[in-house]
């Protein structure tokens, strides 16, 4: 037919590809972007050939700063709940695009005939790379280095530099899950290793605050049943009186540090979904180890009580003596609900004895846990804000997680990835101060009864929809990245430019831009849904941030 069997059209890093289905965002030829930013496009190949073996490669002068990933499918059997919205890109189980691998240099890769792939172009803008424009070249060959298809974008590298980020920002990290995927014991040396690995990655997508396991978390687990210990305190029991070692929190907490994270958020002190036992707690009894504290302890009782009285002045103690008192955050119980409000008041009077001068923070979305004083700073879910809104609470924080999947932004595979992303605006408009999400790396099945290979279970075994456990997966010898993960720290930039040209224009201008031309101001639930309203608005956001770096345009 002489007609070019292959097609290889350039996308915003917006776009999900699915082998079934053509690319529904046009492509583009250009982009912009601020020092300290990372940017991201892809690549879409699609052959009518039977099966091609290529070689995808990128010719640029930033071809030192550039990262290439190839975007690996994953399976869905939970896709979305059945009484989802119809802002998602298809609901029926399958496979969906995911997880990045990296691309090695020269490496083969195969294209069946009649499916789409794509492969994930990122540039770092945390390199020397001058301001300017520059080419990126994009290509397919065979493996003989024959041309099958290519195109160019452009890059212009602006002079202005993003703001540090202001935004407190947590994914529960999750030790235990770390070990049993890599088949190594709790903080072995290889354990630690593999840690500072995952930790980097999170601090490089813009998570500067961590949990940190004093006690074995007492998250997403079965009543009555364990997680592996996860545990960084040592505790020697010796009649009614604890000694406490702080060797391995102390090295977690100068691995964290070093690896760029800001803010600890110490582990929830009473069980999840009400505050009625102590979390798992071992320690050296009469030379034996021993389950001290767990789902037999009564969280109000008197032994758990004085274990916490004597506990918690050594941790602040620990706290102050390696400077982290204006970093550190303490939690009572996670997402506790109306009827357990008494439990709640009790646990966190407990806690306040000793830790009152440390902010508490909890995910909750019931405003009587606020009104009644009990929780100094709360983390209402992105469905919930509006009381705490409506009362001007300050310094507030939001969440999602399975339940916020009716209109407000969330990130599962199922939902456009502008849905992941418009989050950056709405962070700035309601001028947010923190975001926890309970996913980093939660491989487990729910209620942490087994582990699970995230590459086949991405939905916790049909309880969670897929994309909201993790947001990255187990390699080699460290973590996967997700083009979620990647998405969602494209928010966060976007929040930083916003802070960025606000300190140029002021507040109200900023809002200006944003809004001008919509029917209704930007909320939790309503904001455009449309990848091009996004990524056209940044780019007026990064033209305004152009003329005042280039000193044009001081009352744009």
């Amino acid at each position: 037919m002489g007609e070019n069997p292959m097609i290889l059209q350039l996308i915003s890093s917006l776009s999900k590809v699915f082998p079934d289905e053509h690319p529904r965002e046009r492509s583009m030829t250009r982009l912009t972007a601020l020092m300290e930013e990372n940017i991201s496009f892809q690549a879409a190949l699609y052959s009518t050939e039977r099966m091609t073996l290529l070689r995808f490669r990128v010719e640029s002068p930033l071809a030192p700063y550039i990262s290439v990933y190839e975007v690996g499918l994953v399976p869905s059997e939970l896709p979305v709940y059945s009484d989802h919205d119809d802002f998602v890109l298809r609901s029926e189980p399958g496979l969906y695009p995911d997880p990045l691998y990296v691309l090695e240099p020269d490496r083969l890769c195969k294209l069946p005939g009649g499916q789409w792939r794509a492969f994930w172009i990122e540039v770092d803008r945390d390199s020397k790379a001058a301001p300017g424009t520059y080419p990126i070249r994009v290509m397919a060959e065979s493996a003989q280095g024959e041309l099958l298809a290519e195109a160019v974008l452009e890059l212009e590298l602006l002079p202005a530099a993003l703001p540090l980020q202001r935004l407190i920002h947590t994914e529960w990290f999750h030790c235990d899950c770390i070990a049993a995927a890599h088949h190594t014991a709790m903080f072995s040396e290889k354990h630690w290793h593999l840690m500072e690995r995952y930790v980097r990655t999170a601090v490089k997508h813009g998570m500067n605050m961590i949990l940190t396991p004093l006690f074995t978390p007492p998250l997403d687990t079965a009543v009555g049943g364990e997680r592996p210990t996860a545990q960084l305190v040592e505790v020697r029991k010796i009649g009614r009186r604890y000694e406490f070692g702080f060797a391995a929190l102390l090295r977690w907490v100068q691995m964290c540090r070093a690896a760029g994270i800001q803010f600890f958020e110490f582990s929830h002190l009473f069980t999840q979904w009400g505050a009625k036992h102590a979390p798992k707690i071992v320690g050296l009894e009469d030379g034996e180890l021993k389950l001290l504290f767990g789902w037999h302890t009564d969280a109000a009782g008197e032994e758990y009580r004085q274990f916490l009285d004597q506990f918690l002045p050594e941790l602040v103690r620990f706290i102050k003596q390696y400077g982290i008192e204006k970093y550190s955050y303490f939690h009572v119980s996670d997402e506790p609900h109306l009827e357990h409000l008494e439990a709640y008041k009790t646990a966190a009077s407990i806690l306040d004895r000793h830790l009152a001068q440390f902010p508490r923070i909890d995910a909750l979305s019931d405003y009587a846990f606020y009104e009644q004083g009990l929780v100094p700073c709360p983390i209402p879910a992105n469905n919930h804000l509006e009381p705490f809104l409506e009362q001007g609470v300050q310094g507030l924080w939001t969440y999602y997680c399975c339940s916020q999947y009716l209109q407000v932004s969330n990130r599962f595979f199922c939902f456009p990835s502008v849905r992941n992303r418009i989050i950056g605006i709405q962070l700035y408009k309601y001028r947010i101060e923190g975001f926890l999400h309970w996913g980093y790396n939660f491989w487990n099945a729910q209620y942490s009864v087994h582990p699970i290979d995230p590459y086949r279970i991405t939905d916790s075994g049909l309880a969670f929809p897929s994309g909201d456990a993790f947001l990255v997966y187990p390699g080699d010898n460290g973590p996967v990245e997700s083009l979620r993960l990647k998405v969602f720290h494209e928010a966060l930039q976007d929040l930083r430019a916003l802070e960025l040209l606000e300190s140029y224009v002021g507040r109200e201008r900023v809002m200006q831009l944003l809004e001008d031309g919509l029917d209704e101001p930007i909320t939790w639930k309503h904001y455009p849904r449309e990848s091009e309203w996004l990524l056209s608005k940044r780019e007026e956001v990064n033209a305004m941030i152009r003329r005042h770096a280039y000193g044009t345009g001081v009352n744009s």
